[in-house]
């Protein structure tokens, strides 16, 4: 009756299934199963095993402790029978089988059942790809002097003369020159033992070889058994050669035994078979077989048991568990293993597994079955959202979806160990919803602890369900925890260790482990006998330890042998070592020890050891990448091994708790900024927020709050950006962490200007050094010979100790590693830093102290360090410096690509045939407390840096040669093997940056949380100026200046990727070091130094020369190169006239001019916003010297107008009114100030008024603020452009107006409207003039008094000239008369009458008979404030002569000079005395003033003329605003003209054209009495409001003096130049200039013979075409080579075009080039345009086509190079090569020299490409959609901002960028318009391929926009290219959207725009906007998630925000 009759899930059913689990043993002595039926019969021949119809006849083995047992199971499924009656078969047969199946342990299990049933002995190999011949045929082993050749069977090897055949033997040569080196050591005397191997065991013995694992060997392994398999032959290594035993017996019929002995043939047995394991491929990973291995074969598929026989053994392991919940189970997991779900991409169900899950029922029958499915099958963890769905719809389909109905255990409650106890095993008791279960589970040898009684370890709700689920897994499997780094799996595993009582064995796991590394260690003995040593894992095996194997995903699960080798330990615990030895299960060993009668002892001897019954193993690791197909670990073999259990990260409030628990004081908001801050990131979908979440781990928050809770001063966003190593972050990811810092109001505290102040000097006092703020003693060495020696000053000059040693903070570059290999002697003594025989001089800036003080606080926390940098910046002068201040000493390590596991630790040897370990300094340091420094950490494979994790965690590491460090003292107590970590001890890690360009690997990503990071950035510039000061103290400030300028920009471009070396100081100081030495060499010349690596690439050099020229460095230049302006003599100097002044009989009294003073009313303030702006400034003399310094444009838009310019103090003030604004940048600054104040200046009303401009500004104590005044309304502002403070000014409500509202604008009548002006030559001193044209009153205003005094006068004014602060010159307006104004200094006096009004009269110089040559009275256009020096007047008029005067222009002089005006013209009047040496003039006689005057030919006229721009002049009236300036020290007169009144044709010469200018500046120099016309270049675009330009200048610019010898001009554009005029600086300048490019002297400096190439370009032509594409270096007869002549290729000479045919370019010189004689190289041009034209034909393009593609082009070419260097270094990164170990050629691999010495042949390792393995996934290509906007409005607007242009040149240069990158980037390129959202302009498949088919597409866009629909589809492209790229498989998803930002006007919400780019976690979604009507691009980025959005109003940005894109998201999955 089986159970299967009754209705399944009913109470018969269980009973009959119970009563057969009970009486089914007893009813026979065989067992039956189904139709077959296993029966052990005893007859008169022999025991006999007949299953079914076949038997078989048993054979007593000889080794019987080599047969397996317990294996077979009480009752037999029928599968199983069936699989071992078809072996038996095979068997009878004499064949080999094959048994081929899904992972898990049902083909061993068969295996060893059958070898069980059959009493075969068994020899058993794991294969893996490390497997190699001699481990298959004979290894050697050294033994006293005498090679033996023994065949070994179970026992070790004796030496005996009866059991072993002596074979004494030379040296062999291995061919290797490495390898006889190897050999030469070993001692004559020395023997070898040749171990043969199992394959030859089990042949010669009889016994069955199981080879598993065949699909993970070598395909050049296998073969060596091809023809034992075959003919039962092979050819051993010793000589022996093993025939078959038919062919030996028939030997033996003929020769004696002793004869076949001698000639070495060895009877294989009849009785040998081969059973191999292997999984088919390519369903799984692995090799395929070759194919005649294949065919030594009887294949045998095993697939998983039938579900019936399943379902009764899974009835039986789980009694009490409803039936119909184990079918369920049963079902779900045979659907998950179908074909349908492997179709699906879902790896296998583990269903062999399913019997662990099904005790745990039966102990436990309310817990959830899909909790127990996610231990078995974590697909949540591993699965990505279709996968997950699939999942769950299967559970769902059998209603195991009960994750939140069943209950889960709580906490374990309590441990017990004791009576009623099994030994071996603790009481657990687990708290389970109201109710307790109690189980007994395995338990390590020490006492069992409660589990909340843990001092470090804080449980949590989380913690403690975790606990109690891994006891239940504990019960019946081992576990595995899976979870991001630092989320507390090894926490986790010490507790669960430590609650149960085990010691625990960490097993750090690496790529490149083999199974020797986890199994069996070789080592040679004292003697220089090769013995074994039991790795970590066995040694835990035997002893009943927790093996604890961390970073389980490391490993390459594919090939790896290590998981080969763990598969049977896990399954069944058994395991075969190399040395023979044997493991067995527990129950296993004492079955056998039972059966045979044996001690322990004896079964010792015989290599069996038992694996202790508390032997578990813990498995750590990270989640696998979902979607990745190369770090996908968690595969259908790892799923059978586990249950897993994921860490997740831990709720809010539980690591609140836990962070409580550990630094109680730790301030709270910082805890709660910092908690909230990463469980958003944690939370969000963005992948990008997400990266970052992995930096903020429990780890690295518990190591933030101990910092926080020990120096609670510092900043919780110093603190994240520091463990994120922000600086270094992708600027997507930065600005994203920068907005959740925003978004959770965490903001640095401290600003860098309050930094500069902070003292961060370095004191050593009394045995404790100070650092900054942190204070610490001084370390009293043992070794002082490894202290870092290095003398620094600070940039301060600051002394740090009574000793003199100077501190300073270097430059950070050249010194590193050399002081280790110099030894230097570091006299140090008791704590005090004391004389130096050898002194370093380095420089460190004040952010390097910084570093070393954050360093400081966390060295005193405990913490190892971990410093990441650029190159050069000084990452080892800080720890050498750091080190040297606390007296430390230091071990320095040096890492790369080849460092491995072994050489980080120790270093092997071979000394007289011993193999010797020499510590590493990892060791020394961890033995003798010093401080490790680890030099260039992201060089080394982080698979090998990885095992630093249990050393700087846990403090636990085994060495190489079998020591361990351990952490606790105690453990180390008379343990020999055991090195105990003192306590001193630190690391402190160097590592370079991750990401582009270093392209290492990503240590801090694998590592960075174990270690405070600290970020190492290149100075900043005043420090770098600084420190290259103390490096070139002769060399020029200027010069400083320049350089640190130009490689901050460099620098900045690097980050960018515009360029991809990333200059750092160390280049910049050999430069100064250089300029120092040798100063004539020049500036231009010495940074060729640095810059000549990248002279041979045309697009990298042109950005080097262009940011070099920008900052003013003239590489290229020639000192010849000066283009001054051309200089025409002045007139003559000429006394015209004298002024008088009027005077009255006897009286001093003139007009009275009554005053009136008034307090002001002040409005306000109010607070604008002062934004800053980058401000991209260009030194103008990179090439040519000419008068112009500089020159800059402020960012306006192209409607703004510029209206004044003035400058104070070396800062610029802009003022526009188009809408009127304010623009302050500091000549020399990197960054300009703006206000807006079109809030209070509308910017037009009724399209009428516009306002008009002029700024002063004010001096101390109110420096930095400046008034505005507006001329129609007479509005004056007060504006502070540090806090953005308004403030209104009214002078009095009745002066004050509106503006004008008329129809026509307010210049058009002929009578100018009159408005207001402003008189701000002593606003420096706080007081203003201000007056009405045509008005009869004066206000001056005393900003700082806050009074306004009104003057009253009897005369209309027209202009006023302040010429003293108590002399004012105005000029009435209806007959242009002067008077002299003249007023106390204060005018708050109260006395009547001071202000008096003199007439000031113009009298020519008598010619005679009467007359005079007086002129009409003239208006002045300027009258200087200042009188010029006594030197400069001298100089001007020809003669000595001391007296106060006035510079004075006036339309028809170049200068007019009025000397002795004003002081002595109304001297007579004020009584005051003025001495005049050469004149005296007497106090009661009147003293006219004498103008002299330098006449114009002709009179300049008002008005531009005509003017190309602007055609006819728009007005008639003078210009609002007169371009003149008086630089009184220079003795110059500048004046801003139109071309039309300058002399064109005495400038250029008649065949010259004149360039176009937007001015030219006159300079009328009175020292050398001539003039010169600068021109002012023209700017690119102007304002459309011409008619208002030319209302406010005659020219195109504003100018304004600047210092006291030259000139500011602001042309119409915003582009702001600097000019010098005056000669001495002008000299001084041009002196600088050519030093920096260096002397040129002409004198030969050595004669040289140099060998040119020899042979002469003859004529140019094509070439031959090598049919192999082979590279041709040199030559002129092949196509496509590099380096030749005549033909076309690269980088030669003399060849008609350019020809790339992929290969490595060799450059002929530029000199050489050159010499090509001009007949060829006019030869060669015709022949380049002919092929051109050919190719234009060949694609049918024409040169108009070209031409207008070539114009798009090459407006990207550059970020097209630029790219496509990333690409390739990215491609050059993942094609990097790796080691091949096992060869027979190559270089000696460290790990087998014990392998050479005993003569083997393949110790070699060589680098190759790794083939990728078969059966693994394909390796997808990135996908890109690129969605350009095509609808009207990019054509509308395209000539107001170019979006449609801009649009065409991103697309263009997508299409050129991914050219050949096809393999690595699957794109496509669609439009969106008013037409549809999905119009194709490239499909992926059919890109276009040359540069008519990509013109095509840009015709295509352009045309389309032009007539399509109107409308906005932006949204649904986005939605449809998110969603349809989401369901494509690729490596990753790029969807980038090109529109302009007018989604308000169809209205798209923003927020459902950012919902359609976050759609799909997995897309990466961005939007560009590259047209703008006002802000609203800029609101529009604010409203979407950080680091999505960009904003390119530049053609230049796009290409660039593209860069920024691919590289941060790219090279972040590299």
């Amino acid at each position: 009756m089986y159970s299967r009759m009754l209705i399944r899930g009913t109470a018969a059913a269980v009973a009959a299934r119970r009563i057969r689990y009970i009486v089914g043993p007893v009813m026979s002595k065989g067992w039956k199963c189904g139709g077959l039926e296993v029966k052990h019969l005893n007859t008169s021949t022999g025991d006999t095993v007949t299953i079914g119809d076949i038997k078989y006849q048993l054979k007593t083995p000889k080794n019987p402790e080599l047969v397996p047992v317990n294996h077979t199971s009480e009752s037999l499924p029928q599968a199983v029978a069936q699989h071992l009656r078809w072996i038996m078969q095979k068997d009878l047969l004499g064949q080999d089988v094959f048994l081929i199946g899904p992972p898990g342990p049902l083909r061993r299990s068969v295996a060893m059942q059958y070898l069980e049933l059959t009493k075969r002995e068994v020899e058993y190999v794991a294969l893996s790809r490390d497997t190699t011949e001699s481990d298959l045929k004979q290894r050697r082993e050294i033994r006293s002097g005498t090679a033996f050749y023994i065949d070994q069977a179970v026992t070790r090897e004796k030496i005996a003369s009866s059991d072993i055949q002596l074979r004494c033997f030379g040296l062999r040569s291995a061919g290797q020159k490495s390898l006889k080196r190897l050999q030469d050591i070993v001692c004559k005397d020395e023997a070898f033992v040749s171990r043969v191997q199992c394959a030859v065991r089990a042949a010669t013995e009889g016994r069955i070889l199981v080879l598993e694992g065949l699909e993970k060997a070598e395909r050049n392994v296998l073969p060596v058994l091809n023809n034992l398999l075959e003919n039962r032959e092979m050819q051993l290594e010793d000589g022996r050669f093993l025939v078959s035993a038919q062919r030996y017996d028939a030997l033996l019929q003929e020769h004696a035994k002793e004869e076949l002995d001698a000639w070495k043939i060895v009877r294989v047995s009849e009785d040998f078979r081969v059973i191999a394991l292997g999984l088919p491929v390519p369903r799984y990973k692995g090799n395929p077989l070759d194919p005649p291995l294949r065919s030594r074969f009887q294949a045998r598929d095993v697939y998983y048991l039938p579900f019936k026989d399943h379902l009764d053994l899974l009835y039986q392991a789980g009694p009490r568990v409803p039936a119909e919940r184990v079918s369920q189970l049963l079902s779900c997991a045979t659907t998950l293993c179908s074909q349908e779900s492997a179709s699906l991409g879902l790896p296998d169900f583990p269903v062999d597994s399913l019997s662990a899950a099904v005790q745990v029922l039966d102990l436990f029958p309310m817990v959830s079955t899909q909790q127990l499915i996610l231990r078995l099958y974590p697909y949540q963890t591993m699965l990505g959202t279709e996968g997950r769905t699939a999942v769950e719809g299967v559970l769902r389909r059998f209603e195991l979806l009960d994750g939140t109905s069943q209950a889960s255990p709580q906490a374990v409650v309590c441990v017990e160990q004791g009576q009623g106890v099994i030994p071996g095993k603790a009481a657990v008791t687990l708290g389970i919803a109201d109710t307790t279960v109690t189980i007994q589970v395995p338990a390590g040898q020490r006492a069992p602890r409660p589990a909340n009684a843990s001092a470090t370890f804080i449980s949590t709700p989380s913690h403690a369900r975790m606990l109690a689920e891994m006891m239940q897994s504990h019960l019946v499997k081992d576990i595995c925890l899976i979870g991001p780094k630092g989320c507390g799996k090894s926490a986790i595993a010490r507790e669960f260790a430590e609650i149960l009582g085990y010691s625990t064995e960490p097993i750090m796991l690496y790529q490149d482990m083999t199974a020797r590394d986890l199994l069996q260690q070789r080592y040679t003995l004292p003697n220089g006998d090769t013995a074994w040593r039991p790795a970590p894992l066995v040694s835990a095996a035997r002893e009943g330890k927790l093996a604890v194997l961390d970073g389980i995903h490391r490993v390459n699960l594919g090939t790896l042998a290590v998981l080969s080798s763990l598969h049977r330990l896990l399954h069944e615990r058994e395991l075969t070592l190399y040395d023979g030895s044997r493991l067995l299960r527990w129950d296993r060993y004492r079955a056998v020890k039972e059966e045979l009668h044996l001690t322990d002892q004896q079964l010792q001897d015989r290599c069996v050891f038992p694996v202790h019954p508390a032997f578990r193993i813990v498995a750590l690791a990270e989640p696998p990448l979902v979607g990745s197909s190369s770090q996908q670990w968690l595969g259908p073999e790892v799923l059978t091994m586990f249950l897993f259990h994921t860490v997740g990260t831990l709720a809010r409030d539980e690591e609140a708790a836990i962070i409580h628990g550990t630094t109680p004081h730790v301030p709270g908001e910082a805890m709660e900024q910092l908690l909230q801050l990463t469980h958003n990131l944690r939370q969000t979908k963005d992948p990008t927020a997400q990266s970052l979440a992995s930096s903020l781990s429990t780890r690295q928050l518990l190591r933030i709050c101990r910092r926080l809770s020990q120096y609670p001063e510092e900043s919780v966003a110093h603190a994240v950006n520091k463990a994120c190593l922000s600086r270094f972050l992708p600027s997507l990811a930065r600005s994203s962490l920068q907005k959740n810092l925003s978004d959770c109001l965490i903001e640095e505290r401290t600003d860098p200007a309050a930094e500069q102040k902070e003292d961060h000097t370095c004191v050593v006092r009394d045995g404790i050094l100070t650092l900054g703020r942190i204070s610490a003693p001084v370390y009293s060495p043992e070794e002082k010979t490894k202290v870092p020696d290095v003398l620094f000053y600070d940039n301060a000059q600051k002394r740090i100790n009574e000793k003199q040693v100077h501190v300073n903070v270097e430059d950070i570059s050249m010194i590193g590693p050399e002081s280790t290999r110099k030894q230097v002697q570091s006299r140090c003594c008791g704590g005090a830093l004391g004389a130096r025989s050898e002194e370093v001089l380095t420089t460190l800036s004040l952010q390097h102290m910084m570093v070393m003080e954050d360093m400081l606080k966390d060295f005193l926390l405990g913490e190892h360090l971990l410093l990441v940098g650029n190159q050069g910046v000084g990452k080892n002068k800080i720890v050498d410096r750091f080190l040297h201040l606390m007296n430390r000493p230091r071990e320095y390590l040096q890492l790369h690509r080849d460092t491995t596991v072994q050489t980080l630790t120790l270093q092997p040897s071979v000394r007289d045939g011993i193999i010797v370990y020499e510590d590493s300094p990892l060791v020394r340091a961890v033995k003798q407390g010093h401080v490790l420094v680890v030099d260039e950490a992201d060089k080394a494979p982080t698979n090998v840096t990885c095992i630093l994790k249990t050393l700087v965690e846990s403090g636990e590491m085994v060495l190489a040669d079998g020591r361990r460090i351990v952490s606790d003292p105690l453990d180390a107590v008379e343990r020999p093997g055991v090195i105990a970590m003192h306590p001193d001890f630190r690391m402190i890690v160097l590592a370079n940056r991750p990401g582009f360009p270093f392209l290492g690997n990503n240590f801090f990503g694998a590592l960075g949380d174990i270690f405070s990071c600290h970020a190492v950035d290149n100075p900043k510039p005043q420090a770098e100026f600084s420190m290259l000061k103390r490096y070139g103290p002769d060399v020029p400030d200027v010069v400083l200046q320049k350089l640190v300028a130009a490689f901050g920009e460099l620098r900045t471009m690097a980050d960018q990727g515009t360029i991809s070396y990333p200059y750092s100081t160390r280049e910049v100081v050999n430069i100064v070091k250089h300029l120092q030495k040798f100063p004539e060499e020049g500036l231009a010349n010495v940074v060729g130094n640095v810059f000549d690596f990248d002279s041979y690439n045309k697009d990298t050099r042109e950005v080097l020369v262009t940011a070099l020229h920008k900052h003013g460095i003239p590489i290229g230049a020639k000192p010849t190169s000066v283009h001054l302006a051309k200089e025409l003599p002045l007139p003559d100097c000429k006394m015209v006239g004298y002024w008088t002044v009027t005077q009255e009989s006897s009286t001093c009294r003139n007009l009275l001019c009554p005053t009136e003073s008034r307090r002001i009313d002040i409005k306000g303030p109010v607070f604008l916003r002062v934004q800053g702006y980058p401000l991209e400034r260009h030194e103008a003399r990179a090439l040519n010297f000419t008068e112009e310094r500089a020159h800059w444009q402020i960012p306006m838009n192209e409607a703004n107008i510029i209206c004044d310019v003035t400058t104070a103090n070396g800062v610029i003030y802009v003022a526009t009114c188009n809408p009127v604004g304010l623009y302050a940048m500091r000549d020399g600054a990197d960054e300009l100030r703006c206000i807006e104040l079109y809030d209070v200046f509308p910017r037009s009303i009724s399209a009428v008024w516009q306002p008009f401009i002029t700024v002063a500004t004010l001096g101390g104590p109110l420096d930095g603020q400046v008034v505005l005044h507006e001329e129609q309304s007479n509005t004056v502002l007060h504006l502070d452009l540090v806090t953005g403070a308004v403030r209104r000014l009214v002078l009095s409500q009745a002066k004050e107006e509106g503006p004008v509202y008329k129809n026509s604008t307010w210049w058009n009548t002929k009578d100018s409207q009159s408005g207001y002006r402003i008189c701000r030559e002593f606003a420096h001193k706080n007081w203003l003039l201000f007056y009405k044209a045509d008005g009869t009153w004066l206000d001056v205003l005393d900003v700082l008094q806050g009074q306004v005094h009104t003057i009253s006068l009897p005369i209309s004014l027209r202009a006023v000239f302040l010429v003293t602060e108590d002399h004012w010159l105005l000029i009435e307006s209806k007959t242009d008369r002067k008077f002299l104004l003249t007023k106390p200094t204060h005018m708050g006096t109260e006395e009547p009458g001071v202000c008096q009004l003199h007439t000031v009269n113009e009298e020519g110089i008598s010619t005679g008979f009467g007359t005079s040559s007086g002129a009409e009275p003239a208006v002045p256009h300027e009258v200087s404030s200042e009188q010029l020096p006594n030197e400069n007047l001298s100089a001007a008029l020809g003669q000595k002569i001391v007296s106060p005067n006035r510079l004075v222009c006036s339309p028809s002089a170049y200068a007019d000079i009025v000397v002795g005006f004003p002081e002595l013209l109304v001297s007579n009047c004020h009584d005051t005395s003025v001495i005049r040496p050469v004149q005296v003039y007497s106090r009661l006689v009147q003293s006219p003033s004498e103008v002299y005057s330098f006449k114009r030919a002709r009179s300049l006229t008002e008005g531009r003329g005509r003017d190309l721009f602007f055609g006819s002049s728009h007005r008639s009236g003078p210009a609002k605003r007169v371009n003149c300036v008086t630089l009184v020290q220079a003795n110059q007169v500048v004046r801003a003209l139109p071309p039309t009144q300058v002399p064109l044709g005495d400038i250029y010469p008649k065949d010259v054209t004149p360039p176009m200018t937007a001015a030219y500046l006159e300079v009328t120099d009175l020292n050398s009495k001539n003039v010169k016309y600068i021109p002012v270049p023209r700017t690119g675009s102007m304002s459309p409001y011409t008619a208002w330009i030319s209302k406010l200048s005659d020219t195109d610019v504003v100018i304004a003096p600047l210092g006291s010898g030259g000139v500011v001009t602001v042309d119409m554009g915003g582009y702001v130049r600097l000019w010098e005029t005056g000669l001495d600086k002008l000299q001084r300048s041009l002196l600088e200039w050519r030093n920096m490019i260096g002397s040129e002297d002409g004198r030969p400096i050595q004669i040289t013979v140099q060998r040119d190439s020899g042979l002469d370009a003859n004529s140019p032509k094509h070439g031959k075409t090598d049919p192999n594409n082979a590279p041709h270096i040199g030559g002129n007869q092949w196509a496509g080579g590099t380096g030749g002549r005549d033909t076309a290729g690269l980088g030669g000479k003399g060849g008609p075009y350019r020809l790339d045919a992929g290969h490595k370019v060799s450059q002929v010189s530029q000199e050489e080039k050159d010499a090509v004689p001009e007949h060829v190289k006019r030869a060669a041009r015709e022949m380049a345009e002919k092929a051109f034209k050919e190719r234009l034909k060949e694609i049918a393009m024409s040169e108009y086509d070209a031409d207008t593609y070539q114009r798009i082009s090459s407006a990207v070419r550059r970020q097209v190079q630029s790219l496509r260097i990333i690409l390739d270094s990215l491609q050059a990164k993942g094609k990097e090569r790796q080691w091949l170990k096992n060869q027979a050629l190559g270089e000696l691999d460290d790990a087998k020299i014990i392998d050479g010495l005993t003569g083997e042949k393949a110790i070699y390792k060589r680098r190759e490409e790794l083939e990728p393995e078969l059966g693994s996934p394909q390796q997808k290509p990135k996908r890109l959609r690129l969605l350009a906007d095509i609808s009207g409005s990019m054509y509308r607007f395209n000539g107001v901002d170019g979006r449609l242009e801009r649009s065409m040149e991103a697309v263009c240069m997508v299409m050129e960028a991914l050219e050949s990158y096809e393999h690595k980037f699957k794109y496509d390129i669609t439009g969106h318009s008013g037409d549809g959202f999905n119009i194709e302009l490239v499909t992926c498949d059919k890109v276009p391929k040359n540069n008519k088919h990509r013109l095509k597409v840009l015709k295509t866009m352009h045309a389309h926009s032009q007539f399509c629909m109107s409308g906005d589809y932006t949204l649904e492209a986005t939605e449809h290219a998110v969603r349809e790229l989401a369901r494509e498989e690729a490596d990753e998803h790029f969807v980038i959207v090109l529109s302009d930002a007018n989604l308000e006007r169809y209205g798209i919400n923003p927020e459902r725009f950012a919902r359609v780019l976050t759609a799909e976690p997995q897309v990466h979604a961005f939007a560009i906007f590259i047209g703008s009507l006002g802000d609203q691009a800029q609101r529009l980025q604010r409203t979407l998630p950080a680091g999505r959005s960009f904003v390119a109003m530049d053609t230049k940005q796009i290409p660039q925000i593209l860069q920024q894109i691919f590289t941060s998201t790219v090279l972040s999955s590299a």
